[in-house]
């Protein structure tokens, strides 16, 4: 029993009301994070005598204090769990881990408000619906609403330059409030509608719809009554077509797999009667967890993070077993104030469901696992190329990506044993150095990013750097004074720039090393090499947007109002602008070859 926490003494005074208890070791660190209907009889049962559990006695062991915070409900507790599991990352606890960007849609807080694809952090003022599985099933639902609900999908910098309504006023699948012909309440009536069918309001928007036709036929407005006729016809299209497959229309699924130390639970989201996308998470699981913890673990932090504007289906597929899920039904429907059924006995479609996840999460950790003994070889290959005297616990990577020196930014990639580390990725904005020079650019970002190295003890073993001598003099400067500095390796590519005839150019000592293109060493370096190349070069497209994100048609010498009307009118839109041939661009009347040419190259420059 551990000697650091007296748990008499706590439990004398613990009430047994609702609420959620952090433990922490002797350092002041949350260790674990749980939640409990009763908090006195949950707390007990750590200090019982006789703990079958392994990992309920380590973490026992490590306790140095406690607290709790006592709440109204177990709901309530369930929640608080979740913002402190978020908070604090305990170490005894399931993390779930995910660090993709899912997309949203979203439906901006302008004036004339847009639909829109989104991703990445919300910015912007709108209301948000998603996550969606992928891009994929954003664009799909995009091409549905806009069938649907006359409602502008385009950007505001088309949006602001319309002088005459575009084509998709047209083909009747936007009302043109960008020149003014809806009034602000018929527009806005149409946005209140698809923010209903976005959170499967479908009845009551077909239930406005006809009172609006109605309303519009009593006024002798015909034409505005057969509009929201085909409107009220395409929704009841979409609805039968949903209603054919019941229950079973929207419901997610969950697979589970663990071997050799991983664990996969594969996410398969089934809506309108098939499978629309899937996604594998990876949690951070403590030693001895059961299955049984990290299933409820991950359906709680899951369906509680990811619930801020998604819309959580009624019914989810899980293996766990029917007290577990009866539970667990009970605990999410309180929190999100929404019926949530975990279901465990499965037949018909819903086990072939199952099965499929199942078996993805199962292959997805062999993947996994296959992709680590590569890593280790590899690994493995490099230190002994290396050499003993140097540990290979951290390695970082550099790369220089700009357009003729214009909007340069620098990659750093850092990698250890275990592969990539993602997180400490970072990026470097080059300012204030000559256009093009490599060098002050590398001389720089190696100034910023070792500039409080040595008194954080984050020096990297090994620091690689994608380019010739010339970048290599640079690191060799810059760390000339240190007591010991890291092993310098400049990754020179060769002729042709053809992978496997890369140069490796040791710092201080100049010694080439000519590595044959089957050495593992090689290929690890080549990855690490490609990733920091790929981390650059996203990081300079996206400055390079942010300077042009203004720039379209208008910014185009020679391209005047009449030319720039007749290339969206012929072409459909901006998007079919951007994306047209030459060729295609000179079939519009008034484009000759030379200026299409000129449009052609001035897009793809934004």
């Amino acid at each position: 029993m551990n000697t650091l926490f007296d748990s008499a003494q706590f439990l004398a005074s613990l009430t047994q009301q609702p609420g959620v208890y952090r433990m922490y070791d002797s350092s002041g660190e949350v260790i674990y994070v749980g939640k409990a209907k009763n908090l006195n009889k949950r707390v007990s049962s750590y200090f019982r005598k006789q703990v079958d559990s392994v990992k309920t006695k380590a973490l026992v062991r490590h306790i140095a204090s406690m607290d709790v915070t006592v709440t109204n409900s177990e709901a309530e507790a369930l929640i608080l769990e979740n913002t402190f599991i978020k908070k604090y990352l305990p170490r005894y606890n399931v993390l779930l881990r995910d660090d993709k960007s899912y997309p949203y849609i979203i439906i901006s807080d302008h004036q004339h408000p847009r639909i829109a694809f989104h991703r990445g952090t919300r910015r912007e003022k709108g209301d948000y619906f998603g996550p969606f599985p992928n891009g994929s099933a954003v664009r799909d639902s995009l091409k549905l609403l806009q069938k649907l609900f006359p409602v502008r999908q385009c950007d505001d910098t088309f949006y602001r330059s319309r002088s005459r309504p575009c084509l998709q006023y047209q083909l009747k699948r936007c009302l043109a409030p960008c020149v003014g012909i809806p009034s602000d309440a018929e527009y806005t009536e149409q946005v209140d509608l698809v923010r209903m069918f976005m959170r499967g309001k479908n009845d009551e928007v077909i239930e406005r719809l006809v009172q609006a036709m109605d309303q519009a036929s009593q006024a002798l407005n015909f034409e505005q009554a057969a509009l929201l006729r085909d409107q009220i016809a395409a929704l009841r299209q979409v609805q039968e077509r949903n209603a054919v497959s019941g229950e079973q229309e929207e419901l997610d699924v969950i697979g589970f797999w663990r071997e050799s130390g991983m664990t996969c639970i594969h996410l398969l989201f089934i809506r309108q009667n098939a499978v629309q996308g899937s996604r594998s998470y990876y949690p951070k699981v403590p030693a001895n967890s059961t299955d049984e913890e990290i299933l409820e673990s991950f359906v709680l932090q899951f369906y509680l993070n990811e619930s801020q504007g998604k819309r959580v289906p009624n019914e989810v597929v899980a293996p766990l077993d029917s007290a577990m899920a009866k539970e667990l039904s009970a605990q999410l429907s309180e929190a999100l104030q929404q019926r949530v059924r975990i279901t465990s006995n499965h037949r018909g479609q819903r086990a072939q469901y199952r099965s499929l996840a199942n078996k993805n999460a199962m292959n997805a950790v062999h993947s996994r696992l296959g992709e680590a003994s590569i890593m280790q070889t590899r690994f493995e290959a490099l230190q002994q190329l290396i050499g003993a005297e140097v540990t290979l616990e951290r390695f970082e990577c550099f790369d220089i990506s700009h357009t003729m020196g214009e909007q340069t930014v620098a990659s750093c990639v850092v990698f250890g044993p275990e592969g990539p580390r993602k997180s400490d990725y970072r990026r470097y904005n080059i300012n204030n150095i000559t256009p093009g020079d490599d060098y002050a650019a590398m001389a720089q970002v190696l100034s910023r990013r070792y500039k409080h190295a040595i008194e954080r003890e984050n020096v990297p073993d090994v620091v690689f750097i994608d380019g010739g001598k010339g970048q290599l003099t640079q690191a060799e400067k810059y760390f000339e004074n240190w007591p010991q500095p890291p092993l310098l390796i400049s990754v020179a590519k060769g002729e042709s720039r053809k992978a496997g005839l890369e140069t490796l150019i040791f710092g201080y000592s100049r010694k080439t090393r000519h590595l044959p293109a089957d050495h593992p060493g090689l290929h690890l370096i080549q990855y690490i090499r490609d990733e920091s190349h790929r981390f650059a070069i996203t990081g300079h497209q996206q400055r390079r947007a942010k300077v042009k994100k203004t720039s379209t048609l208008e910014s185009i010498p020679a391209v005047g109002p009449k030319r720039r009307q007749n290339l969206l009118k012929y072409l459909g839109g901006l998007q079919q602008v951007k994306g047209a041939s030459i060729e295609q661009l000179a079939n519009v009347p008034g484009i000759s070859k030379s200026l299409a040419e000129t449009i052609y190259y001035a897009l793809r420059d934004e």
